[in-house]
């Protein structure tokens, strides 16, 4: 029996939400930082005895955050009069003895412009045991990393792909005249639906397998964080298991995307590919890639497969040790080995339609830690290969330059006999994704130059005189550097 979030209840639960301060703002202020933070570890007591006095806010928050059973007549002040036994039909309360519980996760989630409302099913914790196979995931690591990594630029046109909860949708209401989500599964839309209506928001739903409900249709932006999660060809939990086998699920949506856009649209995912023994990831998925599209695969971790395994049965709610955990875990183990797997990537893929002769196609692991989220770099990407693309040498070699301020020269020297001798010289790009880039002296000092007075082939012309070198051969040795400087921000024209 799937719920029945209608209109005229999640205006009501809009309302009592609103009324109580129930909101992602509302929730911090009556925890407090400890409290707020002991909570988001798993550990719940702290935030109970914060609650305590707080009234219908704090009612709510012990009822949907910590799923505590609370009292009818408390429950019911705090849903501003909501017929309980119309709450418990349509499956966002349930009965426990004479106290009421929460029957689905509604909780808070903002960002910086606001909150909302999501409503998924209770986690594997809320519920004591293993999720069902049809469970509906709530606001997860995943989908918060992908609404970071997506660009934000205003569209006409978005496509939500395997929209799970809303959470995406949520996001590109920010930015989208006109959203489409999609899901293969029914309960999945219909608690979507529940959040969409809850937050106000007109989102046109559609259910099928993969793109087969958009046929002929063009979107001018498409997010997915699809079942991407490899291993044998079964299907445990719609959530995240897309019945193929390995990565064909990451493989199958880089393939089809690009259609469904709009000429010079982006597409915008969560992926994973399989690290096979003798096998570079950059050409596994670079191969999945159609023709006239540029992509930009970004490696953000590579787990070990035992890891992997053990993390995603925990995840559902499995007990490794239990007698289902091992033999879901030795089943997961023996396909790794017969497909020679030493790792499973993660990261995000952006891609865009383009009609160019010669696409962009780049694969870089930025494993290392940066704060900054990804989502205006990867549009700033898109603009600066689109750029370079309509500059050849010629144009390249008339720009003036600058390096933005962000941008730092460290080097590194060793003791010499006399005195210090330099070892390294890097150049860093102190925002972003924290971009490195090691020189040699004569590109440092070329960089130096770049203050926007002169086009670079004058400064070329000037650092060849003074060194005695050629500046034909100093050009062809600078021009290839510029570019990857200029792909990744660190030098801008002026």
């Amino acid at each position: 029996m799937l719920p029945d979030l209608s209109t005229s209840l999640t205006a009501r639960l809009r309302g009592a939400f609103q009324n109580a301060g129930y909101d992602a703002d509302g929730v911090v202020d009556v925890l407090g930082p400890q409290a707020h933070a002991a909570l988001g570890r798993g550990e719940p007591e702290a935030a109970r005895r914060a609650t305590a006095d707080a009234g219908e806010l704090g009612t709510l928050v012990r009822l949907f955050l910590l799923g505590d059973a609370e009292e009818p007549a408390a429950v019911r002040k705090a849903l501003d009069g909501l017929d309980l036994d119309e709450a418990v039909g349509a499956q966002v309360l349930v009965r426990d003895g004479d106290r009421v519980r929460a029957g689905l996760d509604i909780r808070p989630y903002g960002d910086d412009e606001g909150s909302w409302w999501v409503i998924a099913d209770l986690d594997s914790e809320q519920r004591g045991g293993p999720v069902p196979a049809d469970h509906v995931l709530g606001v997860g690591h995943a989908s918060i990393s992908l609404a970071r990594a997506t660009s934000r630029r205003p569209v006409e046109t978005l496509l939500d792909l395997g929209t799970g909860c809303g959470v995406q949708a949520l996001h590109a209401s920010r930015h989208a005249r006109k959203i489409t989500a999609t899901d293969v599964s029914e309960r999945a839309l219909r608690l979507a639906q529940g959040t969409f209506r809850l937050n106000d928001i007109d989102v046109e739903l559609r259910q099928g397998e993969w793109f087969a409900p958009l046929r002929n249709r063009k979107f001018d932006q498409v997010v997915c964080n699809p079942p991407f999660v490899v291993g044998p060809p079964r299907v445990d939990y719609v959530y995240r298991d897309s019945g193929l086998g390995g990565d064909d699920a990451s493989a199958l949506v880089v393939r089809q995307l690009p259609s469904f856009l709009s000429e010079g649209g982006i597409g915008q995912l969560l992926a994973s590919w399989l690290h096979r023994r003798g096998e570079d990831w950059a050409d596994r998925v670079s191969s999945w890639l159609p023709r006239n599209v540029d992509a930009w695969f970004v490696q953000r971790d590579v787990a070990d497969p035992t890891l992997y395994v053990g993390t995603w049965l925990r995840d559902a709610g499995v007990d490794p040790r239990s007698e289902e955990g091992r033999a879901k875990a030795s089943a997961w183990l023996d396909w790794f080995a017969e497909q020679d797997v030493e790792g499973i990537g993660f990261g995000f893929v952006t891609l865009r339609r383009t009609d160019a002769a010669h696409p962009e196609v780049v694969c870089e692991d930025l494993r290392h830690a940066y704060d900054d989220p990804l989502g205006p770099e990867s549009a700033a990407w898109l603009d600066r290969v689109e750029w370079l693309r309509t500059h050849d040498n010629d144009a390249l070699l008339a720009t003036r330059f600058t390096v933005p301020e962000t941008v730092l020269l460290e080097e590194v020297s060793a003791p010499a006999e006399d005195g210090w001798a330099s070892v390294v010289r890097r150049l860093h790009r102190t925002d972003g994704p924290g971009w490195q880039h090691e020189l040699d002296e004569t590109a440092a000092r070329l960089l130096a130059g770049f203050r926007g007075a002169l086009p670079l082939e004058d400064l070329i012309t000037l650092l060849a005189y003074a060194n005695d070198l050629s500046a034909e051969d100093l050009a062809h040795a600078a021009l290839p550097v510029v570019r990857e400087l200029v792909r990744h921000g660190m030098v801008v024209p002026a």
